[in-house]
């Protein structure tokens, strides 16, 4: 083939409307409906045809209607609103605005993926769609934060069907030229270029900016020329199966991401690990702590993990990655020289204490114990997750496993209808958007008329109803279907009545075929004249889940039937698009997983934010979330050994509950066309989501309880020539050598006993320290009501002081208990370091009588 050069060419965009393009650089437009419509009014058909992407819709555009649109008092107008909103950002107000990356305080943000826009196809599901809200409510709350990922050239797959209802997938390539990202550069202007040692050669990668509001969001991409194909593979595919690259793509992201960072001249005080596949970034970090701070290996495992946060999404143990140890060496083996270590120890922070050298290297363990901040997703899934991982910190009573939650939230604004942000401008404030979570917004939420509510409400459902029409009329388009398929499919729902969407990835769990347990009966509620139901599902299955595709399969046959298929679809490539219809226009958003195997899960919080309410098992967010007044709930929470007859009694509740209490609801209009209890459940379904379930009131959580603690840390342990940080590795090495030896006595009662709630008794016991001082530990009673003889009760610990010295390193310490509560009591004694969070909480540094 000969040898191409390429030139471009640009729209020419007329002077007064140049600041289409600035805007089409940012994706800050996509959450500003006034942004929106100024590309949408141009050409509405064009900008659904060009996926509503404003640099790909500007190239479109001819230029007569430019010139029209620059002599278009009213379009100037508009352009002119949206400009002095964006002028108003922080980023926009101040000239050194991304000086202030360059100081202390700002925090990297690595994740896999990130969901931003659907124009933008960098992610394949929640946790990528978390990452872009992430980014986006830092970005409205001004916080010094910055992004990390990696650019892909096919990103997740595109979904399609056969004629007989299985799963297709096609991986279009992305023309990243079309995308709003621009290259890195350097303080000279030169495009930024990072190098990582892999096994089978150098991997180079080019960093691109993309700018998310006053957020940058850094991507890293292989696909270069200097680069050798296979190389060049590894940012081409999100989540590829063969797991020597995916071990690839986790370098370029941890090592090349942190490298990108110091090119750009950004040295985080923080770094926010999104799930464990960014957990290589901590060694990068270590190395580039050794070198600027010249410190040794065992003073930067002291600053690292203090200043780190991991997040975990998976409840799942089997869905936790890990590589084997062999596999992985290779890999590590080019990092000893800059770490002062062997591939081998840092295969050893990968996996539980007291693991054999060839055990597999878990991204969660190694993230774990790399961050001193390590949370779930949900409450619940904080519980679920501490005692999944008991193994870690294996002498730990589970309620003390160092794992706390931050409950997701979702960004409001990339979610709202456009009705219901007319209404929350009118109602609460054009501000609202600057502090969504303040209760006194939430709450002028019930001065919206009920009527003025419902219709916007309905709106919003006709909206969409309108678009499953044209996406049914392309699917079946598609597969060449028979005219008189595709005149029903553009007769398809009816916007007038109740509309219950699932949407979600097809994973087993989620059990998408709840609901065919008992097929009449679902069949029954379908063609029903009297009060009409319809469904719309939606979603994908992992390429390689045989079961979530025959999920999907019995869902579209099922849908066939000649009495039920005018109120029941699928809607196949389900992505942000889709979403954002489903969860302003749906009435019911129904989930079912397999509780405790759904972490958070977001959509419901989005529909919830709509005035949608939620039908959901009792997991996930909706734990917290639930509320008679606001939502039903499938069951009590309740946890089940046999999947089948689970099943069955869940089906059964939800038949009952739409049956009897949701269709009903929805219908009863006995004070005229609007639904009164109806529209109440939904005032209370949206107090809820902007109070409780949006990314302003998650950021600012992860901030002051991660963050800004995180930020301090890292000043105290680096100010002094890193002082502090030096004696804290000299008194973990103590530890390290000399806890071997540290043995606890079984505590005696001065009085046995039986006591009286008011009583105080005297609890005493001889420990042995060996060459550890008294300062350097703590000895605490750990008591609690006891369940099982044989189980360590859940309970509290109590500090015991130090009385004698006995000499040889022994030591009588001893306690008083007050009794508060009656019950019986198990009680025992324990000796953990002296020191914070981490020191306390190292694995194996833990000796009970």
């Amino acid at each position: 083939m000969k040898q191409l050069q390429t030139f471009q060419v640009l729209p020419n965009i007329p002077k007064p409307l140049l600041f289409l393009e600035t805007l089409s650089t940012n994706i800050w437009w996509s959450w500003q409906y006034d942004a929106v419509d100024l590309f949408r009014r141009i050409d509405p058909r064009r900008w659904n045809e060009c996926h509503r992407n404003p640099i790909l819709f500007l190239n479109h555009i001819p230029q007569a209607r430019l010139k029209e649109l620059a002599e278009d008092h009213s379009y100037l107008s508009h352009v002119k609103r949206v400009q002095e909103m964006y002028d108003m950002l922080p980023c926009r107000q101040m000239s050194d605005y991304n000086n202030l990356f360059h100081q202390q305080g700002t925090i990297a943000y690595f994740s896999m993926e990130f969901g931003i826009h659907e124009s933008i196809p960098l992610f394949a599901g929640g946790l990528g769609i978390l990452a872009g809200d992430h980014l986006k409510a830092a970005s409205d709350m001004s916080l010094p934060l910055v992004g990390v990922g990696l650019l892909y050239r096919q990103g997740y797959f595109r979904q399609f069907m056969d004629q007989d209802g299985w799963q297709q997938e096609e991986y279009p390539e992305t023309d990243i030229y079309q995308l709003p990202i621009e290259k890195a550069v350097d303080y000279q202007g030169e495009d930024i270029v990072v190098s990582i040692d892999g096994p089978f050669g150098k991997i180079y990668a080019a960093v691109w900016r993309l700018n998310v509001g006053c957020v940058p969001l850094y991507l890293l991409d292989t696909n270069l020329s200097e680069n050798s194909r296979e190389i060049r593979e590894i940012t081409a595919q999100l989540y590829i199966g063969d797991q020597r690259m995916r071990i690839s793509q986790e370098m370029v992201l941890g090592i090349g991401g942190m490298r990108a960072l110091e090119a750009l001249g950004i040295h985080p005080s923080v770094c926010h690990m999104n799930e464990g596949h960014s957990a290589f970034s901590s060694l990068e970090r270590l190395a580039q702590i050794i070198k600027t701070h010249k410190v040794d290996l065992k003073t930067a495992l002291e600053i690292v993990p203090r200043t780190t946060i991991f997040t975990t999404h998976t409840p799942v143990a089997a869905g936790n990655e890990e590589f084997p140890a062999d596999l992985i060496k290779p890999y590590l083996i080019p990092l000893e020289q800059s770490l002062g270590t062997t591939a081998d120890e840092m295969i050893s922070w990968g996996q539980p204490l007291g693991a054999s050298p060839e055990s597999p290297v878990s991204m969660f363990v190694f993230g774990a114990k790399m961050a001193q901040y390590c949370n779930g997703v949900s409450k619940l899934h904080g519980e679920v997750a501490r005692r999944m991982w008991t193994h870690v910190w294996p002498e730990r009573p589970e309620h003390e496993i160092p794992i706390t939650h931050v409950t997701n939230g979702v960004h409001i604004p990339s979610f709202l209808s456009q009705e219901n942000a007319l209404l929350f401008e009118r109602y609460i404030g054009t501000e609202w958007q600057k502090h969504p979570s303040k209760s006194e917004n939430s709450q002028s939420i019930d001065n919206i008329y009920d009527e003025e509510l419902w219709r916007a409400h309905t709106m919003s459902r006709s909206r969409l109803i309108r678009v499953c029409r044209k996406l049914m009329v392309k699917q079946y388009q598609r597969r060449n279907a028979p005219k008189d398929i595709m005149k029903n499919a553009e007769l398809v729902l009816d916007q007038d009545v109740l509309t219950i969407a699932f949407a979600r990835r097809f994973a087993t769990y989620k059990r998408a075929n709840l609901l065919l347990n008992e097929p009449d009966r679902f069949e029954a509620i379908l063609s029903s004249n009297n009060n009409p139901v319809q469904f719309v599902f939606a979603g994908k299955a992992h390429p390689r889940d045989h079961e979530g595709k025959e999920l999907i399969k019995r869902l579209i046959h099922f849908a066939r039937k000649t009495n039920v298929r005018h109120r029941m679809i699928f809607l196949e490539d389900y992505d942000i698009y889709i979403a954002r219809h489903l969860v302003q226009g749906a009435d019911v958003w129904l989930n079912t997983p397999r509780r405790p195997f759904e972490a958070c899960g977001t959509s419901g919080m989005k529909a919830a934010i709509n005035g949608v309410l939620n039908v959901s098992i009792l997991d996930g967010w909706w734990c917290e979330g639930y509320s008679e007044d606001r939502g039903w709930s499938i069951g009590n929470g309740e946890e089940y050994s046999d999947s089948v007859y689970q099943d069955s009694v869940e089906s059964r509740a939800l038949y009952n509950l739409l049956e009897n209490e949701v269709i009903p609801r929805f219908y009863d209009r006995k004070t005229g066309d609007v639904p009164v209890r109806w529209v109440k459940m939904m005032k209370e379904s949206m107090k809820m989501g902007m109070r409780i379930f949006c990314s302003h009131r998650m950021v600012a959580e992860y901030n002051e309880r991660f963050y800004t603690p995180a930020t301090n840390h890292l000043h105290n342990l680096l100010v002094d020539d890193a002082r502090e940080s030096r004696e804290l590795a000299l008194k973990h090495e103590r530890y390290k050598n000399f806890w071997k030896d540290v043995k606890i006595e079984q505590p005696e009662l001065q009085v046995k006993g039986p006591f009286k709630v008011g009583d105080t008794f005297q609890a005493s016991t001889i420990v042995n320290l060996g060459e550890l001082r008294p300062d350097e530990v703590e000895v605490e009673l750990y008591f609690g009501v006891l369940k099982s003889v044989d189980t360590l009760p859940p309970g509290q610990a109590q500090h015991m002081q130090m009385l004698e010295a006995h000499g040889n390193g022994q030591y009588l310490y001893s306690c008083n208990v007050k009794c508060r509560y009656s019950g019986r009591y198990g009680f025992t004694a324990r000796v953990v370091p002296r020191g914070d969070y981490k020191t306390r909480f190292e694995p194996g540094l833990i000796t009970w009588s």
